[in-house]
């Protein structure tokens, strides 16, 4: 059977779609060029020659999915709605529930980040962002007088660190913590964020 001839950007997203589910069965750490090649039939020169080492094809495969949810975070934030409102529906969205798929592929990163410069280095890009998106939004609420908040990347920054503490523990530790405690723990977080003005519930 003929393969069909895809273009240089077509083939790139091929790789990066095997690499992740190689990562999803493997861990990032087990994960081979061979075993991307393999997947799809072609050979490993062919995967290198489009990202040169394993660990520039792990760390892309890495960014080609987080970016897919950082993303989803900015619908959720980017809604017509007030900003204390929108940050509760980015908790809500952000603690894992059925969606664990981005979950893993974070945990991952992060135990095999401190040996990996590449993968390192994205991961500091996209973490940047994903805190970059809610202070955002503290300071749009705060501007509005919707609530308090004199500090809105400090805030994010203590939100996310919380958030990814207990979607940590949920996702490794399956059953350790109930959805409905860490949302309320989640929720109490970001009433303190938002001064204590009851909005947080709105």
């Amino acid at each position: 059977m003929t393969r069909v001839r895809l273009s240089a950007a077509e083939r790139r997203e091929e790789l990066l779609r095997a690499t992740v589910a190689q990562i999803e069965a493997r861990g990032m750490a087990a994960v081979r060029v061979a075993d991307v090649a393999a997947a799809l039939g072609v050979s490993g020169a062919l995967v290198l020659y489009h990202f040169s080492t394993k660990e520039k094809l792990v760390a892309a495969a890495f960014a080609h999915a987080a970016e897919g949810d950082l993303a989803e975070l900015r619908r959720v934030l980017d809604r017509r709605a007030p900003a204390a409102r929108r940050l509760r529906a980015a908790v809500r969205w952000y603690v894992p529930g059925r969606r664990t798929r981005g979950w893993r592929l974070w945990i991952e990163c992060w135990a095999a980040a401190p040996r990996e410069r590449a993968l390192r280095e994205v991961a500091a890009r996209l973490d940047r962002q994903w805190r970059a998106a809610l202070a955002e939004v503290f300071a749009q609420g705060a501007a509005a007088g919707e609530f308090r908040c004199p500090d809105p990347e400090g805030a994010a920054g203590r939100l996310t660190a919380l958030l990814d503490g207990l979607g940590v523990r949920m996702t490794t530790y399956r059953g350790s913590l109930s959805r409905t405690t860490v949302l309320r723990w989640a929720d109490e977080a970001l009433e303190r964020e938002l001064g204590g003005t009851g909005e947080g519930g709105a």
